[in-house]
């Protein structure tokens, strides 16, 4: 009897540590598994932050409104797209009647090289000839021009680049013996309201 019990208990002693050692691997598998899941989780979510555009880059891109309701006739306001300065200038008929006068002495008169949007050719290059829209960064180097609106016997009012000299009228069409090769760019760009630009997306809808 009792050696039957002896038996029984040293069964029992032999048992128990096994049972213990499964408990504990099964705990450690538990933990391992978790922790493995959390590096995953965490080892995904640059991943996934890297394939979403910031905001910033989306704003890059993005098509401007601009008010220009204050702009009074004869000046200009400068707006920002894609990190470049629009010009807008709301342009006198005084400034329109001086156009005409200097087509000679341009590079490109009708802005015949397919740098330029379509429906800009016209108007003096814009949709509206009171509101000429363009890009003030030169075509030579990139450099910003300066506005000169004085009208001289010499100079029917424009801008002069300060770093080469290149020059262009009201319209930003560049004159002879400019090192610019080209006018100054017009973006796509329509009316939302008689006074509200989108700039960056044509009159078409078109970005």
């Amino acid at each position: 009897m009792s050696d039957n019990h002896s038996d029984k208990h040293q069964a029992s002693s032999q048992s128990e540590p096994s049972a213990s050692v499964d408990i504990e691997k099964r705990k450690f598998l538990i933990v391992t598994s978790a922790v493995g899941a959390l590096g995953c989780a965490a080892a995904a979510v640059p991943f996934v932050k890297s394939m979403t555009p910031s905001e910033r880059a989306k704003a890059a891109g993005a098509p401007v409104e601009v008010d220009i309701s204050k702009v009074a006739p004869g000046e200009m306001m400068v707006a920002e797209y894609r990190g470049q300065p629009v010009w807008i200038i709301h342009r006198t008929k005084e400034m329109l009647d001086k156009l005409n006068h200097h087509d000679t002495q341009l590079k490109d008169p009708k802005s015949e090289v397919p740098q330029q949007q379509e429906y800009c050719k016209e108007n003096g290059r814009a949709i509206k000839a009171e509101y000429a829209v363009m890009l003030g960064t030169c075509t030579h180097l990139g450099c910003s021009p300066n506005s000169r609106f004085d009208v001289t016997p010499d100079w029917d009012g424009g801008f002069v680049c300060p770093c080469h000299g290149s020059k262009f009228d009201l319209a930003g069409r560049v004159f002879q013996g400019s090192p610019a090769p080209t006018n100054l760019v017009v973006p796509k760009y329509h009316y939302l309201t008689e006074t509200t630009l989108l700039i960056g997306v044509d009159p078409e809808g078109k970005a």
